[in-house]
């Protein structure tokens, strides 16, 4: 598992973002006007967890039955960092890597997804963080190109 590295524990902000005090799940990089370190903007799960929480039922291909997914908005996430493209380049834990067009945060309402039916989801459970469409709400969703831009232990959003 790659870990990102361990940011000190000072409460420090640079803009309006919080310098992380645990364990960095979350790295925002490349076209982001706020960031808490020179490389990018870096989220710890209190940060993510302080952000609006929102939530949907939905069936997905992964799961047996309808799950719910509660979480901030990637569309959130982008505007806590002041991020500006065309284009996410998200990439998981194994490297897996996917691009998507940068639009479909404010169209679809993507979840950074942090719980599962209300509980927090585990790195062997496709977690810390699962990037998900409400794809019972949104039908266009359900076919292979959103399947795929799903991804799952998520840790790095590149902004392009």
């Amino acid at each position: 598992m790659l870990v990102s590295s361990l940011l000190p524990a000072t409460g420090a902000t640079q803009g309006t973002l919080a310098v992380p005090k645990q364990a960095v799940i979350l790295t925002v990089d490349g076209a982001v006007g706020i960031r808490n370190t020179k490389d990018g903007a870096k989220f710890d799960e209190a940060m993510l967890d302080a952000l609006p929480v929102h939530n949907f039922r939905t069936w997905t291909p992964w799961f047996k039955q309808p799950v719910t997914f509660s979480g901030p908005r990637l569309q959130d996430v982008l505007d806590a960092v002041a991020a500006k493209g065309k284009t996410l380049h998200m990439v998981a834990l194994n490297d897996y890597a996917v691009d998507i067009p940068f639009d479909d945060a404010a169209r679809f309402g993507p979840l950074l997804a942090r719980r599962v039916d209300g509980k927090v989801i585990g790195v062997r459970d496709k977690g810390p963080l699962f990037m998900i469409y409400p794809f019972d709400d949104r039908p266009e969703t359900r076919n292979e190109m959103f399947y795929s831009r799903s991804i799952w232990q998520l840790t790095r959003i590149s902004v392009r």
